[in-house]
């Protein structure tokens, strides 16, 4: 991914509070060794605010043979993107038909060393979290354990996922290399826009480049 000086996250703070803000689905790259493609997997994921990712996926997703021959994944999560019209960014010295339009966007990308779940415990553990996090609140689902009937014949359906981040790359899109008046310009379009996608990305612009 490039990243330019410009949109570089200000610091951990930023792409922190961006995971923690509710960016709870991302895609899992598995590339193994010697493959043709990796494979991709949306999904749902815990993140613990630190170095620890753990999700749970179908145990016959073609995932885990990646993973077991090389237990190293990325976990890439995007968000608050949308399109800007060349009219958008346009400098005053350029055409209006030599204009180049872009895309504005959040993204952190996790590399990871993986762990292939398959105790019992843990993998219900897992699930546990996961239900708590995501399930609405007041659902009657009971917590999973391994030593319940109808739970110890559905995990073997599933393993869990450890991912323990030791790289983050991340960007901020949001024309850090304008002029202050095509930034306030950028600004006005997307409120006229007004669609919730341009609401997310006018906080971002604002906050870093138009709030000092």
């Amino acid at each position: 991914m490039l990243v330019h000086p410009w949109d570089a996250p200000t610091g951990d703070d930023e792409w922190r509070a961006f995971l923690a803000g509710g960016r709870d689905f991302g895609q899992l790259i598995a590339g193994g060794r010697d493959r043709d493609v990796p494979v991709v997997v949306p999904t749902h994921f815990l993140w613990d605010g630190d170095k620890t990712v753990r999700l749970h996926l179908a145990r016959p997703n073609p995932v885990w043979e990646p993973l077991e021959e090389h237990p190293r994944a990325v976990l890439t999560v995007i968000d608050d993107y949308v399109y800007a019209p060349a009219e958008w960014g346009r400098p005053e010295d350029v055409a209006p038909e030599r204009a180049i339009p872009t895309s504005y966007y959040a993204t952190v990308q996790l590399t990871c060393d993986v762990r292939i779940v398959d105790d019992p415990e843990e993998k219900a553990a897992i699930l546990t979290a996961q239900l708590a996090r995501f399930e609405p609140s007041g659902s009657v689902r009971e917590p999973v354990a391994a030593d319940d009937p109808f739970d110890r014949r559905q995990l073997p359906g599933i393993r869990g996922l450890e991912l323990t981040v030791t790289d983050v790359r991340a960007k901020f899109k949001y024309a850090g290399n304008k002029k202050p008046e095509i930034l306030h310009r950028i600004a006005d379009r997307l409120t006229e826009r007004g669609t919730p996608a341009d609401a997310r990305a006018l906080d971002h612009l604002r906050r870093r480049h138009l709030d000092d």
